[in-house]
């Protein structure tokens, strides 16, 4: 099934430092720390254990659980300083809704630390053209591994259902989402989708990203395999990707057949649409509430 909705609400990746300040009235929520392990990732295919956070309501459980995937800075000093993989806003909106979340810092970024392994190597000239051939066919294996350890180790915590385990992601996180859904693993009932992709620079190329035709192929052969439930949410003025590409990478996505929906909403108001996650909660929260309401939560 596909269906394409129009919400009621009028770097080379995305910075996740660009979230809401925290007030008196929404204190910090402390996550718990864990690290999980990601053999063979590290340097010279050393050993990493990733860090990561995890929330969980009141309770013994076992939980529904929510696994976050955060998205990709263009600036390596953003990206080696990430420390909070999800904002503390969402958090709260899953909890509210029962479910843990696991949130883990993927090899290459912040505290968890090694090697790039998430360069795709687009490139943009002066102009903003792509000045040669990315490599997301690498970046669907790495990220999708990375996904992939963190549902393992969910499954095996006395706390969590581990038969009840949705993915979320936001930019290059939500192309992992999408990434790791395809490979159809246990326990993993539903997938969300915000602003996925990978390949933009809105500074340099503002509206359209690096091969955009390569990602339409990626996205196609991913929906080949996918059976499980999914809903992509993107803002029109999105300046990674631009109004066009993300309707042709679902479009691409959903003739394999799996039981996807599309949101396309208007533009985010005073922000660049790929930032919807985080200040568009009145376009998002209604279709997002229905689609979990469609899997069972």
């Amino acid at each position: 099934m596909t269906l394409l909705a129009s919400a009621p609400y009028a770097h080379a990746e995305e910075n996740e430092s660009e979230a809401p300040a925290a007030t008196a009235a929404t204190a910090e929520i402390k996550p718990e720390i864990v690290a999980i392990p990601m053999p063979g990732a590290g340097t010279f295919g050393s050993d990493v254990s990733m860090r990561a956070e995890v929330y969980k309501p009141s309770g013994t459980g076992p939980f529904p659980v929510l696994i976050f995937e955060h998205g990709r800075s263009g600036d390596p000093l953003v990206r080696a300083k990430l420390d909070h993989p999800i904002l503390q806003g969402h958090v709260r909106f899953w909890l509210r809704k029962g479910f843990a979340i696991v949130a883990p810092i993927r090899v290459g970024y912040g505290a968890t630390g090694g090697p790039d392994r998430e360069n795709s190597g687009a490139s943009f000239g002066n102009a903003g053209e792509c000045k040669r051939r990315p490599d997301f066919r690498q970046l669907w294996k790495v990220t999708s591994e990375a996904n992939l350890a963190a549902v393992n180790w969910t499954r095996s915590q006395p706390w969590a259902d581990k038969d009840r385990i949705v993915l979320e992601g936001r930019s290059v996180g939500g192309f992992t989402t999408v990434a790791t859904a395809a490979a159809r693993p246990p326990g993993v009932v539903a997938y969300i989708n915000f602003s996925g992709g990978a390949g933009g620079s809105p500074d340099k190329a503002p509206g359209h990203s690096c091969d955009p035709e390569q990602m339409k192929a990626i996205y196609g052969e991913m929906g080949k395999t996918t059976t499980i439930p999914g809903l992509w949410l993107y803002a029109k003025n999105d300046q990674y990707w631009g109004p066009d590409a993300p309707k042709g990478w679902f479009d691409a996505f959903a003739a394999g057949g799996s039981p996807v929906q599309f949101v396309h909403t208007d533009d985010l108001p005073g922000h660049d649409g790929h930032m919807l996650l985080t200040y568009g909660g009145k376009m998002w929260s209604v279709p997002l509430d229905k689609f979990l309401k469609q899997v069972g939560f």
